[in-house]
């Protein structure tokens, strides 16, 4: 297994694994799958140095990817990053999610940063118990804030500092 810069020329195959996420209702509010032309100006926000978008390589095969946004896009909140984690779904229960995290905690001063977030659905157990077990706190509830499939669905709110 190997975590690296993603290229351009990876984009397809991070959508795909993206795309795969939807309809299990577990990851994504996106209810229809997103094209690769709608997220080129997705990946050309990622900075290696600042916002990285990594994935993860099993014998050659991306099995994954962790990326970096600007919470909120305002300038008092640059050190501070919301994170997301998508594995393909014939690559789940390996440990590559933890690795991607432990990754992005370790690289997180690096890039400038002091607080990580992520928003996970309520209902995404496993997610939750993944940044739980990487010292992530909730720090917020929005109950029924998604509809998905007609179910209301509430959001978590996670964060860590990093020290």
């Amino acid at each position: 297994m190997t975590i690296r810069h993603a290229t351009e020329t990876d984009l397809p195959t991070i959508v795909a694994i993206y795309n795969a996420a939807i309809p299990s209702r577990m990851a994504t509010a996106d209810l229809e799958p997103v094209s690769v032309e709608s997220r080129l100006a997705w990946f050309k926000g990622r900075s290696p140095s600042q916002r990285p978008l990594w994935v993860t390589e099993v014998d050659g095969v991306i099995a994954g990817w962790l990326s970096f946004q600007s919470f909120y896009g305002r300038p008092a909140y640059s050190k501070t990053a919301e994170i997301s984690i998508y594995i393909a779904p014939n690559f789940h229960q390996r440990g590559l999610g933890g690795q991607l995290l432990a990754q992005a905690i370790s690289e997180s001063p690096r890039l400038g940063l002091k607080t990580l977030v992520c928003f996970i659905f309520a209902h995404n157990q496993p997610s939750l118990k993944l940044f739980e077990t990487f010292g992530f706190q909730r720090w917020g509830h929005l109950p029924k804030i998604a509809e998905l499939d007609s179910v209301e669905r509430d959001l978590v709110i996670m964060g860590l500092r990093i020290s």
